[in-house]
């Protein structure tokens, strides 16, 4: 069978900054997207039931932070632009280098199965081709992870990612109202329900206390004052630490439970609204559900709030439906990947993610910069490590990026932006390295 080069999934950021990578390389690659459009979790109300997106949704990056390096953002946004604002600026940048021609559009992937001759399978509606390598793009905020309590509600229960408005998919105006959870998609939809003039109450329940920091300090935006990617990691995190403690000071104050833990030590929620409202008393703050009780809930604390609805707030699964989990296999909403890109096993060189990490301080431009490292591989001028040390080294990354924030599912995939790049670029001139004396090895075979 033919083998083609690339098998590209998804259109979102990942997926088109990735494929201009590509075409900029000249390499042959067929791309697959479920929708009618590009944008992914940016599109919003995206027919293919993957954006979970709201209506009122601001991106909680600055503009500076969130745009790519080879097409910048418009001068005249604001600095924290809403969802339809980067949706533009997406399509924007997709016509602009003419990559929307390549889309094979409503074109989802059925299955990808590994060949014996060390190729990928790719099934869509059109049939199966074989392909060197597959870049998976298909995002990690799209599978919803819904709660189970004990007990039974009479009310409704749904998901941030269900969330549109006050009015769609439920119409919550006057009613009482139950977020769980404390991320940023929750601290979003609690400030916008907790405005008297739509619901009657608006309850936030949280397992613990979280820092909630603000989207500006003094005047300018937080993320544009992110410390230089040659501070060591420890000392920038007590740099930042003091900083926000000293300019947003203790959760207690605004009437949240305290977190048992520092700043900085979990991905941050971050709100310009939140705290307001709560130290207004406009959303009310309980502690984890214990259990559902009817036209209620009852909490840990043996407090119990009656509420018609509730909003579930509680993350995502990363989920691949088109690969055998033998191939990417799950644990704990985590999957090892070397720079978070790719698994040790060598058998398993072939297949890359792209976009699969939550990084510190945006998504949006992450791929463009791991694209750099996939075309290395692909066109040959880059060599992975032995296995070995592939797998010492996502260890060794796990601690360095992840040590420090306490243990949950929110925190299996953190990076931070400056520092991985920087090591991007090194780990892409060291495997330049390895290529030279492999070529000399098999050079003097041939002979």
């Amino acid at each position: 069978m033919n083998m083609r080069p690339v098998a590209l999934i998804g259109a979102g950021c990942s997926g088109f900054t990735t494929a201009k990578r590509l075409v900029d390389e000249g390499i042959a690659f067929d791309w697959f997207e479920t929708s009618d459009r590009i944008g992914g979790n940016w599109a919003y109300d995206n027919p293919n039931g993957m954006s979970s997106a709201y209506q009122s949704l601001h991106i909680d990056t600055s503009k500076w932070r969130l745009q790519f390096e080879e097409f910048p953002v418009p001068a005249d946004w604001p600095d924290f632009p809403h969802h339809s604002l980067i949706n533009q600026y997406f399509n924007a940048y997709v016509d602009h280098f003419g990559l929307r021609g390549r889309v094979q559009f409503e074109t989802p992937v059925l299955a990808v199965a590994r060949r014996g001759d060390g190729g990928w399978d790719v099934t869509t509606k059109h049939g199966t081709r074989a392909y060197r390598a597959v870049v998976v793009a298909n995002g990690h905020h799209w599978s919803p992870n819904r709660p189970v309590w004990d007990g039974a509600f009479d009310g409704p229960i749904i998901h941030a990612h269900d969330y549109r408005t006050p009015f769609a998919p439920l119409d919550l105006i006057g009613k009482r109202v139950l977020v769980v959870g404390m991320g940023n998609s929750a601290v979003d939809i609690a400030s916008e329900l907790g405005q008297r003039s739509i619901t009657a109450r608006c309850i936030v329940s949280t397992r613990r206390g979280v820092w909630v920091l603000p989207k500006y300090f003094n005047g300018v935006p937080a993320d544009k004052q992110a410390a230089p990617p040659w501070l060591p990691l420890g000392l920038a995190r007590w740099i930042g630490r003091r900083k926000v403690k000293s300019l947003v000071g203790n959760m207690e104050d605004y009437g949240l439970p305290a977190p048992d833990h520092e700043p900085l030590d979990a991905h941050p929620t971050v709100s310009g609204e939140f705290l307001t409202r709560v130290g207004s008393g406009d959303i009310v703050v309980r502690p984890a559900i214990a259990r559902l009780d009817g036209d209620g809930v009852l909490f840990s604390d043996g407090s119990r709030e009656a509420v018609d609805a509730i909003i579930t707030a509680t993350g995502y699964n990363i989920d691949f439906p088109f690969l055998n989990p033998d191939d990417a296999p799950v644990v704990d909403n985590h999957i090892p990947l070397f720079k978070r890109m790719v698994q040790a096993d060598p058998a398993l060189h072939g297949l890359w993610f792209m976009g699969l990490a939550q990084t510190l301080p945006t998504l949006v431009n992450l791929s463009e910069q791991q694209s750099k490292l996939l075309v290395a591989w692909l066109t040959g001028r880059y060599a992975l490590p032995p296995p070995d040390e592939m797998a010492r080294v996502i260890v060794a990354e796990g601690k360095k990026y992840q040590g420090h924030y306490y243990a949950s599912r929110r925190h299996t995939m953190q990076v931070n932006f400056e520092p991985y790049v920087a090591d991007l670029a090194a780990e892409i001139r060291r495997g330049a390295k390895r290529v030279r004396p492999a070529a000399a090895v098999a050079g003097a075979r041939a002979g």
